[in-house]
């Protein structure tokens, strides 16, 4: 196409005129209410927001400009009025109402941006979430000979401007009122006011009151100071209950100057679980941001509650939560090496009270010790564990023995302890959360010291083999015992160990475990799904049941000679074995010891004569 042809076609097609989008302020409310924010409660923190932006302002040209802010609650209307830079007639018109703009943005006013709370302009529109009125009149503080200038907005979308008398508002600033929509009177009551501000507003910088009744609380309660370090424990003690609720088993002072980062972290008095997500109150620059920021600390820190205030991490787009970027994945590590010099600093000169919060939250500081060597070698004398030789921190453990045998699971633990602790071997149980991983690491943190995993193939190998001529004068005994057992996949092997009390022992191990969970699983399935659950099926060893020689009643049992009655005597050793080392019975094992329970009764009262 030549170019006459091109212009002719571009002359005959004129380039269209753009299009504005249509903004339905209704529905942009609705999805505000529902969707952005938490809570109407928001309103008053843009309020309080806008205010304080104001002031600070006016403070970059006027540094002695008066800082007030006044809120005035009665009959379902609502009153905020500042001392900050005001707004001109041409402001009105660019900022109120154009939505998304942010005042902040005012020529002028970039210098200062660092210092604002606010960063995405929504402003007023958040207001609309409890009122159906706005009228917002204000007087400039940098265009002096400006007049005051009314804007009045509602929530169909539709606003007015006019300018006032200078009486209406001789000095600059701004006032904002708010008229409740139907249902949101209660938003605005002078009792919810004046609780949302201090809520909100209690570490602002400037003179913040409802009414007559002042809603700063300056300095904060971590930066005050105190006669003596037992009375600022007493105070931050009382300042928790106030905000969370509980009184602190201790305080951590959290600082990081260089991220503008300053507060306090309460340990709970109580235990919680690792999956709770912690909620902490973080202010930005004074204005309450969140109660439930859970992303501030590590997640290993799940045993305290933080409060404090920031100038430098973002907010979301509600200003309700904290944006994950570089800036506070730092802050969380200083944050999180705060917490972990309080601990290196009980441990060196605080025993008693390390003592006491590990006797709480050992837990946490496993957490941190699998990943930190540094703490685990810190911790050592002081982390407790199951063992045999009773509650017990790693380090005393390893004294104690050459070699630290653990297992990996309770069950395990279980099966094995008694046994062990009467063959002189200790035992760690690693089957609660993050043992076994620590015991693990002990030789990286304790150069020379051996661990070893200890499960029931160890165990049977270390027990004490029967004469063969003894175990041979048995066989009947025992071909008896291990047919009643097979059905339930169970050997019986006979061995001579200590205690003697103990007459039997249940052993198995992961893999037997899982081969008789498949056989279960194939036993209960339709014909599909046992051809494929047997196409599964494992060489793994069976358990075993590890009948004691030296039991006097085993040596009685073993003396047998009817078939039933030995069948029903393993069936009872069997069941009392399973009980002993707690393991879940499944439906097979109960009706076994139901069945050996009567069996025994009948044969206790049969006569010589075959009548009960």
């Amino acid at each position: 196409m030549d170019s006459q042809t091109s212009q002719a076609s571009q002359a005959s097609h004129p380039p269209q005129s753009p299009h504005t989008f249509q903004v339905d302020l209704r529905g942009l409310v609705d999805l505000l209410s529902h969707h952005l924010y938490s809570s109407p409660k928001v309103y008053l923190r843009e309020l309080l927001q806008n205010a304080v932006d104001a002031i600070t302002a006016r403070r970059t040209t006027e540094p002695d400009a008066p800082a007030r802010v006044r809120l005035s609650a009665e009959g379902g209307a609502l009153r905020v009025e500042d001392t900050g830079v005001g707004l001109t007639e041409a402001d009105v018109h660019d900022l109120l109402a154009t939505i998304g703009r942010s005042s902040k943005r005012a020529e002028g006013l970039q210098e200062a941006r660092s210092e604002f709370l606010g960063q995405f302009g929504i402003g007023l529109l958040a207001c609309f979430v409890v009122a159906e009125r706005i009228r917002v009149v204000s007087r400039s503080a940098r265009t002096p000979g400006a007049p005051p200038v009314e804007w009045t907005a509602s929530d169909d979308g539709s606003y007015t401007v006019r300018t006032l008398p200078d009486a209406e508002r001789p000095e600059p600033g701004t006032t904002v009122h708010l008229v409740a929509r139907a249902g949101a009177a209660e938003w605005l009551t002078p009792e919810r006011v004046e609780a949302l501000a201090r809520d909100f507003g209690s570490l602002l910088p400037y003179d913040v009151r409802v009414g007559d009744e002042p809603v700063t609380d300056l300095p904060a309660p971590w930066d005050r100071s105190y006669p003596s370090p037992a009375t600022r424990r007493v105070a931050l003690a009382r300042h928790c209950h106030g905000l969370f609720g509980f009184t602190p088993l201790d305080t951590i002072d959290l600082s990081v100057p260089l991220a503008g980062v300053r507060g306090v972290a309460y340990v709970l008095p109580s235990a919680v679980s690792p999956a709770q997500r912690a909620g902490h109150r973080v202010h930005l620059k004074g204005m309450l941001l969140t109660e439930r920021a859970e992303q501030l600390l590590p997640d290993w820190a799940f045993f305290v509650r933080c409060v404090l205030d920031t100038d430098s991490l973002r907010p979301t787009a509600s200003r309700e939560a904290l944006y994950e970027d570089e800036t506070l994945a730092a802050v969380r590590e200083a944050l999180g090496e705060r917490i972990r010099v309080w601990l290196t600093g009980l441990a060196a000169g605080d025993p008693e009270r390390l003592a006491a919060f590990l006797a709480v939250h050992h837990l946490g500081v496993k957490s941190l010790a699998r990943h930190d060597r540094e703490m685990l070698r810190t911790m050592l004398p002081w982390l407790p564990f199951e063992t045999t030789d009773g509650r017990l921190s790693l380090e005393e453990f390893a004294q104690r023995h050459p070699v630290v045998h653990f297992t990996r699971t309770v069950e395990e633990y279980r099966q094995v302890a008694p046994i062990a602790s009467a063959q002189g071997i200790g035992v760690i149980n690693g089957g609660y959360t993050y043992d076994s991983e620590l015991v693990e690491a002990l030789p990286s943190v304790r150069p020379g010291t051996v661990v070893a995993e200890l499960d029931a193939e160890t165990v049977t190998a270390h027990l004490d083999a029967v004469d063969p001529a003894e175990e041979l004068a048995l066989s009947g005994f025992l071909a008896a015992a291990r047919a009643r057992l097979d059905p339930l996949g169970c050997d019986v092997v006979l061995r001579a160990f200590h205690p003697l009390s103990l007459p039997a022992l249940h052993l198995d191990d992961r893999d037997a475990r899982h081969e008789q969970a498949r056989a279960d699983a194939e036993a209960q399935a339709d014909d599909l799904w046992a051809g494929i659950l047997g196409s599964l099926r494992g060489s793994a060893p069976r358990a075993r049941l590890v009948l004691n020689h030296l039991n006097p009643l085993v040596r009685r049992i073993s003396s047998l000679h009817d078939p039933e009655l030995i069948g029903t005597a393993t069936e009872s050793l069997y069941g009392q074995a399973l009980l002993m080392a707690q393991r879940p019975l499944r439906p097979a094992d109960s009706a076994l010891l139901n069945r050996a329970f009567i069996g025994l009764l009948e044969w206790a009262t049969h006569s010589e004569d075959g009548q009960a």
